[in-house]
């Protein structure tokens, strides 16, 4: 029973549910300062990811590779364009809803990516599918559930809807993580969680606004950095060392 991707998919529903209630009553001075807030603890969440590097090289190299192919395939365009399609089935469900200007959709792509390709989320199910401890979404959940009251201020309901692909790709990689775990070992897990950590960073700094990182483009990097710490680890480091 996926019970740690049921509570994390709930948290946002419920968070994004509760902000769309009380955003309206929030001035934008409020949403402007919470935003920044919430992008330095998506930062600071980043660092203590990254601490958990075992294999730089391969962790850098995977994070370029990875964004070099989510633009190549325009990553970043076809989630861009999925999130609008759910505000448009949102927007005929809620009139009023729709909104199509360039900040809007850029601040939806920021809120698809943190939810649904965070390491700590994509562990998290991993871990609750090899060994049925639901702690880490759990914990998740609760984290999650602020983040979408927050992120609901500015978008509205639409922030509930990205449990949606949320759920299908945690629950997922919840199936298959009897195949994939076992063929880890930490050292790949450490790498795997650091190059979460740089998609957070590069988050915050899209909340706070600071700097539009491709953070949607980035997304591959999560599947070729474990291969990559593998084969840096048992063919690259024997060969310089």
């Amino acid at each position: 029973m996926p019970i740690g991707v049921i509570a994390n998919c709930l948290g946002i529903i419920i968070g994004g549910i509760a902000g769309s209630f009380i955003g309206p009553r929030l001035t934008e001075s409020f949403k402007t300062n919470l935003n920044l807030v919430f992008g330095a603890c998506a930062m600071t969440m980043g660092i203590s990811s990254i601490s958990l590097m075992k294999n730089m090289p391969a962790v850098i190299l995977s994070v370029i590779l990875g964004t070099v192919i989510g633009l190549i395939i325009h990553l970043g365009n076809l989630t861009q364009k999925m999130g609008m399609r759910m505000e448009k089935i949102i927007s005929k469900i809620i009139p009023g809803q729709s909104k199509k200007d360039a900040e809007y959709q850029s601040v939806l792509v920021t809120a698809i990516v943190l939810f649904c390709a965070s390491g700590t989320g994509i562990y998290g199910s991993l871990e609750s599918g090899m060994t049925g401890d639901a702690s880490i979404l759990i914990s998740k959940s609760i984290l999650d559930f602020f983040t979408a009251m927050i992120f609901s201020c500015s978008l509205g309901y639409i922030v509930s809807m990205i449990a949606i692909p949320q759920f299908i790709v945690f629950f997922l990689l919840f199936v298959s993580a009897g195949f994939i775990l076992p063929l880890t070992t930490k050292a790949m897990i450490g790498d795997f969680k650091a190059c979460g950590g740089f998609l957070m960073i590069a988050t915050g700094f899209r909340i706070m606004k600071l700097r539009q990182f491709p953070t949607a483009d980035m997304i591959p990097a999560m599947i070729l950095v474990m291969p990559i710490s593998w084969a840096w680890v048992n063919w690259v480091v024997p060969l310089i060392s």
